[in-house]
Order: structure tokens, then sequence, then C-alpha cells
């Protein structure tokens, strides 16, 4: 039996884990994935999450490993229509990291491990939970790719092959949007499919920006570009139907279009294409499962802000788990945390709804009439401070 068992090893998971073995709690962190994922959609880290990440001492690793993008440009039409700089979000961390997700979580991991090497399991997917009101019993099965690995003749092995089963004084969900945990609770959700879609890919940088985030707000939809670690730059379109089927010319060819920017289409190094929905849970507490991250609240990646909400989640948990584990009486603090943690999702919804809403096709004649607004207001340092706190999670924990 363990304290806790936290279902999900992404960046969430991680986190939480660490911050719990600091404490001296025994702790499992299942994952049903084999290998970690190269998979790297999240990139962006806010001075409140490093701030957060200075608890398990990452912050600095990330920092001197990540770009530091200091200053964020609007331009349209190949003019400046605003521009923003990050030195005032934070005296420690006046910046927005960039570092793919696959990384940051590699440095999480390496963390678990030096706290306690048995606590990261691969291979392991949760099919049922049990509440006993004490204790809290997962069940499940080993993955296919570790029946595979483990013998060629795996679906024999798989009914052979004794259930994994694990118990904890504590559970929490942090498998993401389509959490297992969140259904085996029965906690219901809400949520809704946006008409926006995008094409992302990873370019060499020019070096042309700098360590500038650019956003272009041109008729067609917004085009982002981003520099990230390895002299690359992430552009990232907006489009009219999910392009599932694109190459990477085909996302070249948007950027050029839409920027008159060249990218290298040969030398690009992924490719996703993404629709965009959100899904909020009707709650984050039931029982003794906690749910945290995207398997709380989805939140549109425009902006990239729900990584960061999770972290800021599991470093408000923590103490609470910490009291509730030596006996003490957590209830109110639990009500606390549910009504603050999800106040602050449905904050950052509204944002990356407001941010989607910005970057959608417009006609020309509209965005004139936006930007001749914008450009005077932008000028203002209340307006440009008040723009940086919200874009850099600032109030969200």
């Amino acid at each position: 039996m363990f304290d806790v068992i936290i279902v999900g090893a992404g960046p969430v998971g991680l986190f939480l884990g660490a911050l719990l073995l600091q404490e001296g709690l025994s702790v499992r962190i299942l994952d049903k994935r084999a290998e970690p994922s190269q998979h790297s959609r999240a990139i962006g880290i806010h001075p409140p999450a490093l701030r957060a990440l200075q608890r398990v001492g990452v912050a600095e690793s990330m920092a001197a490993e990540g770009v530091r993008i200091e200053c964020g440009v609007a331009r349209s039409g190949g003019r400046e229509v605003a521009r923003l700089s990050f030195a005032q979000a934070s005296a420690r961390w006046p910046f927005v990291l960039s570092l793919k997700q696959a990384r940051t979580e590699a440095i999480l991991a390496s963390r678990v491990a030096e706290l306690d090497p048995a606590a990261l399991v691969r291979g392991v997917c949760i099919t049922s939970l049990h509440d006993a009101g004490t204790l809290v019993t997962l069940t499940g099965h080993h993955s296919a790719e570790v029946r595979s690995a483990r013998d060629p003749r795996a679906q024999a092995v798989s009914a052979t092959a004794p259930a994994p089963t694990f118990a904890a004084r504590l559970v929490v969900g942090a498998d993401g949007a389509r959490s297992t945990i969140r259904t085996l609770t029965g906690i219901p959700t809400t949520g809704r499919e946006y008409p926006d879609n995008y094409l992302m890919g990873d370019f060499p940088d020019t070096g042309r920006d700098g360590a500038s985030a650019i956003l272009h707000l041109e008729p067609g939809g917004i085009v982002e570009s981003f520099p990230v670690p390895g002299g690359l730059r992430r552009w990232v379109v907006h489009t009219d139907s999910l392009l599932a089927d694109a190459a990477a010319t085909d996302l070249a060819a948007l950027i050029q279009q839409r920027t008159g920017a060249h990218v290298d289409a040969e030398a690009n190094s992924m490719l996703s294409a993404f629709a965009v929905r959100s899904t909020m849970a009707s709650r984050m507490v039931a029982g003794r499962v906690v749910l945290l991250g995207d398997a709380a609240h989805e939140i549109s990646p425009i902006g990239g802000q729900g990584m960061n909400l999770g972290w800021l989640d599991a470093a408000a948990l923590t103490p609470i788990m910490v009291a509730a584990l030596r006996g003490e009486n957590t209830g109110e603090r639990l009500k606390t945390f549910e009504r603050q943690r999800r106040g602050a999702s449905h904050k950052v919804a509204r944002q990356a709804w407001l941010n989607m809403v910005l970057g959608r096709a417009r006609p020309t004649s509209f965005l004139t009439m936006m930007h001749a607004i914008l450009r005077p207001l932008f000028r203002l340092r209340w307006v440009q401070n008040l723009t940086v706190r919200r874009f850099t999670m600032h109030g969200r924990d």
C-alpha cells in the first residue's frame, strides 16, 4: 500500500510525484505508455509555473536548456501592431520559457528517480477503481507494448499474466483529457468543440526574429511563431478545416502566403494538425480521488496555458494531501482548493477562447479598423502590463 498513487506520467503527474516524494510520502506514478512520449505539443512555461517548479529543484535546469522569450510582437501586413516586453512579468523569471514537452518530462522524471528510483512504473493500464473510504484499489493490465516486448505471444501472455493491483490512501488522476480515472470515478464533464483548427510544425530558425514570439494577424487567419531549443522555430497556422493529411510543404506554403516568410519544408522536424475543444469536469474531488490538469480541465493549447495550469493545481494540492495523510481534517481546504482551481481554469479557458477569436480569419477592412485601435492602446503602459499579466498567467496560482 502507498500513500498516493498518481495515474499519468505527463508533466503534471511527474511534478506532483516529485513534490510528494520530497515530503517523505510513498508514491507510485503509473503510466500506460511503455516508453516516454516524444510528442511535444506544449512548449511554453510561464513565470508562475517556473516559481512552482523551483520547489522540486528543476526550474534552473529547464531555464538553462530552454529559450527565453522576452518579447512578443504582433504584426499585420508586415507592419508592427503591438509589442510587449515580459520584463515586468517576474523579477526572477522575466520571460516565457520555451522548452519541448518531451524534454520537460525527462527532467521531471529524472528528479522523481533521484527521490525514488522505483516511483515511476510504466506500461500499466488501469481498468478498475474501488474507493473503500479509507483505501483506494486500482487494478489494470500491462500495456500491449510491454507484453509484446516480453514475449512475442502477446495475447497468450496477457491471458495468463496476473493483473497488476495497487492500493493507496489517495489517488490522483493526471491522465489527460480522456482520463480513465475520471471515467472510473463517474465524474461527468461538460465541454464544446470549437470551429478552430491549426496546422503546426518545427522548422530551422532563420534568426530574423531573435528570441521573440511573433503573432501575424492576417486576413486568412493568425500565424504564430516561437523559438524552440535546437535552433528551431515552431509555426502554428489557423486553418479553415482540419488538415490531417497535410505535408510540410503545405504548411510552408501557408506561412509564405500569409506572412511572406520562407521556411525550409525539407528540414521540417515535426508536423501536427489539431482541432480544439474544451472539457471541464463537474468536480475535481470525489472521495479519495482527485483530478488534476487536463483530466480536470482540458484547455485550448492556443496561449500555452494548459500545462502550466496543471502544475499550479499540483502545487496547491500538495500541502492539503500531506496534511490529510497526517490525519488532519482537510475537508474545508479541499472545498476551497476545488473552488479556486475550477475558477482559475474557467478564467484560463476564457482567455484561450479570446486568443482563438482574435486569430480567426477576418476581412481586411475589419483588421485595419482593429489595428487602428490597438496601436495607440498598446502604447499605454497599463494596457501593456495588464496584457502581459494575463498572458503570463499571473493570478492563476
